[in-house]
This record gives structure tokens, C-alpha cells and sequence, in this order.
């Protein structure tokens, strides 16, 4: 499947925050093709729990899905900048903790089919209460919810986005 011959690549868009690359070309069976890709650096999403049994959660409004949603603190992966660094640093600018260390629970590609978009899960322990940095352009509430509740929220469909579900399960499915 790696039999692919690109003719070319052309930025129709570039933005503050993604870029638009539309593709031409050659795929295994030799036909010729055209795909748009949505090109973005990389990002983290943290699952941190500041007790045992409670983790936090941000809510704010996510233009695309026109709709305001509940998620784990998450954010783009400065240029340059180690994931695990930006893991740190935007846990404490959305929520208001310092991760004293951060474990990686796994890497993947949010939506292969047409962005290059690259996520790092990590679990943050030895939490410290600091105070919130959001971005000048981010309205954050903050939320705490046991477990159960988060786990709740993914089956009652309050946690609705991919990073979210996943993040949880996955920390949460630890021993």
C-alpha cells in the first residue's frame, strides 16, 4: 500500500493554525487521484485526576460543531516543543494544575482521512493547584467529575468528541 507516486502538492490555505494541501496522486492500482488534507502540527490531551476518584474536564464552545462541549484539556504542540512539555503546559492554561510528571497512554491520528493531525494522550500525576493562562481566544469552564460520572457522561453523551472517550477509557481501564 506505500506504492504511492505523489505528482504533486500545492498549500491552497494557510492559516494561523492549519494549512490546506491539496495532493495529486498515483495510488496502488495506478489510478490518479486528488486529496485535500488539512495540515496541523500535532497536539496533547491530558487525563488529569486531582484525586483518586475525580478527574478534570474543560467545557468550552467548539465553532465547528457549533456546540459547546465537554472535554479533557487538550492543545496544539508548539513548533519544535516536546509533546510532554506541551502536555504540561496546557493542562495548567486551561485548568489551573501543574503536572509534577506525565505519563504517555498512547499516540494516534485523530481523523487520517484528510488531516495529518498527530495526538499524545498522557496521564498527569503529582498534580499542584496553580491558577489558569488561557489563550486570549478561549472561554474555558472547568469541571470536575468522579469516574463514574465521566464514564457516565460518554454513554449518556455528554463527552461526544474522540480524544475525550479515548483518553478516558483508556486511563481509567488502567489497574
Amino acid at each position: 500500500m506505500s506504492d504511492v507516486k505523489i505528482l504533486s502538492q500545492e498549500t491552497v490555505f494557510e492559516g494561523r493554525v492549519i494549512k490546506l494541501r491539496v495532493d495529486r496522486l498515483v495510488d496502488p492500482s495506478g489510478n490518479t487521484i486528488t486529496r485535500e488534507i488539512v495540515v496541523y502540527p500535532g497536539a496533547v490531551t491530558v487525563v488529569a485526576c486531582p484525586t483518586p476518584d475525580s478527574v478534570l474536564l474543560v467545557r468550552q464552545y467548539r465553532h465547528a460543531t457549533g456546540k459547546t462541549l465537554l472535554e479533557l484539556p487538550a492543545g496544539g504542540i508548539e513548533t519544535g516543543e516536546d509533546p510532554a512539555r506541551a502536555a504540561i503546559r496546557e493542562l495548567e492554561e486551561e485548568t489551573g494544575y501543574r503536572a509534577g510528571r506525565v505519563v504517555e497512554r498512547a499516540r494516534f491520528w485523530t481523523t487520517p482521512g484528510f488531516t495529518s493531525e498527530y495526538m499524545y494522550l498522557y496521564e498527569a500525576l503529582d498534580l499542584v493547584e496553580t491558577q489558569t493562562h488561557p489563550d486570549e481566544d478561549e472561554a474555558i469552564e472547568i469541571v470536575r467529575a468522579s469516574r463514574a460520572e465521566a464514564l457516565q457522561m460518554i454513554d449518556d453523551g455528554r463527552i461526544e468528541d474522540a480524544k475525550s472517550i479515548l483518553g478516558l477509557l483508556r486511563v481509567f481501564s488502567r489497574p
